[in-house]
């Protein structure tokens, strides 16, 4: 069971600490333990005109294995250095640490992003950047998973990032029941833009969902920007434009990550050989799959079997 704790900084940003909690606390059933700790115990006010009640005060993060820190609003303050000192022997003991939003700014004062790529909201992306330069800081994607080290933008990505931790801890099968769960997207790839032109489509008919349910259908096919144009009835320029529009990213890339979750879950519920899920996936051959699942999740296939196979 991995034990998650949240460290809520004076005028924490409530979303941002009810992501985690809902998560890892809630939903997180046997595979996670979730406790909320202050600088001290008691109440802390959030960005919103309410206060939570931290049950534990920065001690707590000694017994994290995952330690989360949800944004706040005066970035222009140096969190206190108790704060800070125990954000760092965490990390040196090995926890994972993990900002959401503006939280990335405390990891950036505990000096846990220096020589690292990392993102937070988009509002605050330059600002991180000036005061930190020695952090690579991406302002155009909704997380960094830097190993050790994870970062998110803003409000919503933080369920991003959240759901993709259950997906490393444990699996996508495992991740997309969470997201069932709480009624949101089970995956939305950490490339992916913060932010999109057009989020919803003025009329249902001008929107290309039926595309991309079309395309999930045949994901183990050859597809390419043409055919999608095709079944959209719109040029293959009008097309990509368009799919940018509304998802934040490129058609390709959008049909390789759900080709490498298909191949995820046939890894995770089936036995068939690597060649096949290769077929099934769409990859066409277990070498071009062996590639883009490295690429997209850091390990083999055969070592993710190992891992998440039920």
């Amino acid at each position: 069971m991995q034990r998650v704790v949240a460290l809520a900084l004076d005028r924490v940003v409530a979303f941002d600490l009810a992501t985690p909690a809902q998560v890892f606390g809630h939903n997180g059933g046997s595979r996670y333990r979730f406790a909320l700790a202050g600088v001290s115990p008691g109440p802390v006010a959030t960005s919103t005109g309410f206060a939570v009640v931290a049950d534990h005060g920065v001690e707590a993060l000694a017994d994290g294995d995952t330690i989360v820190v949800p944004g706040y609003d005066d970035v222009d303050a140096v969190p206190p250095a108790a704060a800070l000192d125990a954000l760092r022997a965490a990390h040196a003991r090995g926890a994972r640490v993990v900002s959401i939003c503006t939280g990335a700014f405390a990891l950036a004062h505990a000096g846990l992003l220096d020589g690292r790529r990392a993102t937070t909201h988009w509002r605050a992306a330059a600002l991180l950047a000036e005061r930190f330069p020695r952090i690579d800081v991406d302002p155009n994607v909704l997380y960094v998973d830097d190993g050790d080290v994870l970062t998110s933008a803003g409000v919503a990505a933080g369920i991003d990032l959240c759901l993709h931790i259950v997906r490393r801890d444990h699996g996508a099968e495992v991740a997309a029941r969470m997201a069932r769960r709480i009624v949101v997207a089970p995956h939305r790839d950490g490339g992916q833009a913060q932010f999109v032109e057009r989020p919803v489509a003025e009329e249902p008919r001008e929107g290309l969902a039926a595309t991309r349910a079309w395309a999930l259908e045949r994901v183990h096919r050859p597809l390419d920007v043409r055919a999608l144009a095709a079944h959209a009835g719109v040029s293959e320029r009008t097309f990509a434009r368009r799919f940018r529009a509304e998802t934040g990213t490129t058609p390709l890339q959008w049909l390789l990550g759900q080709r490498v979750l298909e191949a995820r879950r046939l890894l995770e519920r089936t036995d068939l050989p690597v060649e096949d899920v290769a077929q099934r996936a769409g990859f066409g051959t277990a070498a071009s799959l062996r590639e883009h699942f490295a690429r997209a999740t850091a390990t083999t296939p055969t070592a993710y079997r190992r891992s998440f196979r039920y």
